[in-house]
């Protein structure tokens, strides 16, 4: 098991309240969602580096959006 480290992480009160919001919404702690948020983000990071692309697809209207990741 790795060894954990401690860090401190200023948020604007916009942000804090859409940390807090999605905590509700997901029933997680803040720090769960925080590494949720960080794996998923690698994941995408790798893919977009391999050369996919991601899109958001509206099923019904039958549309696809291209996400570009800065």
């Amino acid at each position: 098991m790795s060894t954990k480290k401690t860090m401190t992480l200023n948020l604007t009160e916009a942000e804090m309240n859409a940390l807090e919001e999605l905590c509700v919404e997901k029933d997680m702690s803040k720090t769960a969602l925080l590494r949720q948020a960080l794996r998923l983000y690698q994941l995408v990071n790798a893919r977009l580096r391999g050369g996919e692309k991601l899109f958001f697809e509206d099923e019904i209207a039958k549309e696809k959006k291209e996400l570009v990741v800065l």
